[in-house]
């Protein structure tokens, strides 16, 4: 089982002027950490230290298999 990490930033996570900046898929980590050493202390970032995340991912798994329905696909 190969895993890949995916690393963003999001900037008011969940509310309306929520900001989503896709950094990088790393193969550890380790990796995906010092990508933000490197980046934690840049115009933006500096800011909103605590916004990165990441994401662990299977390669060659699908995601979202139920599928997916919003509230006004209901109606």
């Amino acid at each position: 089982m190969q895993k890949v990490y995916y690393l963003h930033h999001t900037r008011d996570k969940g509310t309306a002027d929520e900001d989503d900046k896709e950094i990088g898929t790393y193969t550890s980590y380790q990796l995906a950490k010092e990508a933000i050493n490197r980046l934690k202390d840049k115009p933006g970032f500096i800011n909103y230290p605590n916004d990165f995340y990441i994401d662990e991912y299977i390669i060659d798994k699908d995601y979202w298999t139920d599928g997916f329905s919003y509230e006004k696909d209901l109606k």
